[in-house]
């Protein structure tokens, strides 16, 4: 009770206000997401993500091994598909000598203690751009299911640490986990995307793979809203994380990043297992537009977003600013 409590006294200066922080930042907090292109040499800015590129296998590598000496841990890598290896059925995507494949072979032959969790969805395979295979006009869920377990085997036997499915299909992790077992991957872990929300956030990651849905001969839905979730529900997010760690989940994700804290504290609350959030594109690509016309403080704004992040349970962020917020907290 005032005057004999004074919660001042606990903020004078920086040294009092680093005694009783509550809630720490460090690079192994952070997930790095890379896109991964065809080709030697390449790297090539996303216009809507300045600061983040596609980049060729060769150079990808390279970049991760700056990751890792920052003290970055794990990756989410994406790859940009040639066209002419899309269809209907994603089959490019367990294609053993496919760009993901690839990309795991190098990243961990090159640097074998980095975490490699590659993305599990049909969406960068589909010639309409969804998440998993169209049929009479819907993504059907079970037979998408079944791609995505040869799917995340073939990542397993490229070296992949986790697989991290993305899709938001009924009942594919419990699948996932039973296909991994089955092919001796029982130390492959699941990082589910468990509230994956139908957001307006993902544009810039959309322009960054080219995966959002497409006009078509056939009927598609116009959207990823039949499987993504309504951003208005908050109790469905806590039921998803519940029912894909029952079915063998190893990690939950929150997805997106600040807009969504309340459902990171709820699952937070909720589940016993490590919480991700992902700090999506759109929340990247609107700091980096207001910082670049001077409105806000770019450094400030990202290490604040962060903590906040970190404050409301997460265990992992996987972050485009992964890489500045580790060189900013090496200083």
């Amino acid at each position: 009770m005032f005057p004999l409590q004074r919660g001042r006294r606990l903020r004078v200066n920086e040294s009092i206000r680093s005694l009783v922080r509550e809630t720490s930042l460090s690079p192994s907090d952070f997930m790095f997401p890379m896109f991964i292109a065809e080709g030697e040499n390449v790297k090539v800015e996303i216009p809507s993500m300045p600061g983040i590129f596609r980049r060729s296998i060769d150079l990808t590598v390279e970049e991760v091994k700056e990751l890792f000496d920052l003290g970055i841990r794990a990756v989410n890598i994406y790859v940009k598909v040639s066209e002419n290896l899309k269809d209907n059925t994603g089959k490019e995507a367990w294609n053993a000598n496919g760009l993901m494949q690839q990309a795991i072979r190098a990243i961990k032959a090159a640097c074998p203690e980095m975490i490699v969790m590659p993305d599990v969805a049909l969406d960068p395979y589909s010639i309409y751009g969804h998440d998993g295979i169209i049929k009479n006009g819907d993504v059907e869920n079970d037979s998408t299911v079944d791609a995505l377990v040869k799917m995340a085997i073939s990542h397993a036997e490229a070296g992949a640490d986790f697989v991290a499915p993305s899709d938001m299909m009924d009942g594919r992790v419990l699948r996932l986990r039973e296909g991994l077992d089955a092919a001796g991957f029982q130390n492959v872990g699941i990082m589910s995307y468990s509230a994956k929300y139908a957001s307006a956030f993902y544009g810039p990651f959309r322009d960054a793979l080219d995966s959002a849905p497409r006009e078509a001969d056939v009927v598609v839905p116009k959207d990823k809203k039949t499987y993504q979730m309504d951003y208005a529900n908050r109790i469905e997010a806590i039921k998803e994380a519940l029912s894909d760690v029952e079915e063998g989940a190893d990690m939950v994700m929150v997805k997106p990043g600040i807009a969504y804290l309340d459902i990171v504290r709820e699952i937070k609350n909720t589940v016993h297992v490590p919480v991700t959030v992902y700090q999506v594109s759109g929340e990247y690509a609107m700091v980096k537009a207001a910082s670049e016309r001077g409105w806000l403080d770019h450094d400030k704004i990202m290490m604040e977003q962060l903590m906040c992040i970190k404050r409301a349970g997460a265990n992992l962020i996987s972050t485009y600013f992964a890489k500045e917020a580790a060189i900013l907290l090496k200083k």
